[in-house]
């Protein structure tokens, strides 16, 4: 069953516990960990291990393949359109919950950033706590807010632990890549084997890390400066997603051809029905598979976001240190230099305004608008930041 979990690394407990819950599973699954310690990968594992004919499972079969990538119609993604997860969306978990497996006797539903939970928790409690025999929940989340507590107490909770640098380094050096590279994208990617695999297939992360970086000595307090970043900044985090888009063209590829290997031999029956069943296999699971993939560049350009700002404000924090002039606007609206002290102080006020913007992320901003608003207001040390 090893080879179920090849993809996630550094999670032996929770992979042992899985593999024990195939035995005898139970109705609900709660996911705990931070973003990029695998939850999502072991999740799909555990749902082909859970629908695999075979025991135990072997994770080699049709049914394990389908479901790894991800086109198998019995395990349904929920994730949430907007920045927490609504009482429609709970609507819509309830109602798939109630529908029957389309192949087996058993259908596995996916529910991704349930610390999102909010108000919707209630609207699901029942259908989690009671869930039909046919239904097996797995819940996915980065932490056990409030609202989730009741809901986690009716789960089977399965941590998965922040992997450490080393062990994100030693995952890329086993594909591979080369150790002081290694060292280098497991630092950029903050923890997170996921992004640091993306970023190992990304020519100009160190480009777009030098740009955020530059920011401080590039502001001089003008709002046409301030735009002009934001309008490179934005054009550096367009082209991040295409790593990204390139493994997701191979993805699509890879589906097509299996399609229509399938279509054919569904063809050689004959006859109309033949064709109309080789004509829907062609276009099996590509509806999924590209709502998936949206779903994925809207998280890749919101990671590459936030990776970026959690550069800038290193930046600010290695003047804070060094005491060094912040932009030249600091010196330039304050004559004679605004001294040690007052810089320290803009520098707090950035770090501020950054940290701000990072947690406003979640309800979608307008990237430029809201890059823009942040230049401006670093160009102009001294304002406070928002609450």
């Amino acid at each position: 069953m090893g080879e179920l979990y090849a993809d996630v690394v550094g999670q032996d407990k929770a992979i042992a516990a899985l593999e024990a819950a195939t035995v005898r599973p139970v109705h609900a699954y709660l996911f705990v960990g931070p973003p990029g310690t695998g939850k999502a990968a072991a999740a799909t594992s555990f749902a082909a291990a859970l629908l695999c004919p075979a025991t135990p499972p072997d994770g080699t079969c049709e049914t394990c393949r389908r479901v790894l990538a991800g086109i198998h119609p019995d395990v349904i993604n929920i994730e949430r359109e907007g920045p927490y997860i609504t009482i429609g969306a709970a609507q819509q978990v309830t109602s798939l919950a109630a529908t029957s497996p389309l192949e087996g006797d058993r259908k596995i539903l996916v529910l991704h950033d349930f610390h999102l939970v909010e108000a919707a928790g209630p609207a699901l409690l029942k259908t989690i706590e009671e869930p039909p025999a046919s239904t097996v929940f797995i819940i996915l989340a980065e932490h056990v807010p409030s609202e989730l507590i009741t809901i986690a107490s009716r789960c089977v909770r399965v941590d998965f632990d922040p992997l450490t640098p080393v062990q994100v380094t030693a995952a890329l050096e086993a594909q591979g890549i080369d150790s002081s590279r290694a060292v280098e994208l497991a630092a950029a990617s903050g923890g997170r084997l996921d992004r640091a695999r993306l970023l190992a297939t990304d020519p100009d992360f160190e480009a777009r890390r030098a740009a955020w970086r530059a920011i401080p000595g590039r502001l001089d307090g003008t709002g046409a400066t301030a735009a002009l970043l934001a309008d490179e900044l934005l054009g550096l985090l367009d082209s991040s997603v295409e790593p990204l888009r390139t493994r997701h063209s191979a993805a699509r590829a890879a589906l097509e051809e299996r399609n229509a290997k399938a279509a054919e031999i569904t063809g050689k029956g004959g006859g109309r029905a033949g064709g109309r069943a080789a004509k829907a296999i062609l276009n099996a699971g590509v509806g999924e598979l590209e709502d998936r993939q949206k779903r994925e560049v809207r998280r890749q350009r919101t990671d590459e976001l936030r990776a970026g700002l959690a550069t800038l404000a290193a930046a600010y924090r290695d003047r804070l240190l060094d005491g060094s002039v912040l932009s030249p606007a600091a010196d330039s609206t304050h004559p004679g230099g605004p001294g040690l002290a007052r810089r320290r102080r803009a520098a707090l006020d950035a770090l501020g305004h950054i940290d701000q913007l990072g947690r406003d992320l979640i309800y979608n901003p307008a990237e430029l608008l809201q890059l823009q608003a942040l230049f401006t207001r670093l160009g102009r040390p001294g304002s406070p930041p928002r609450r």
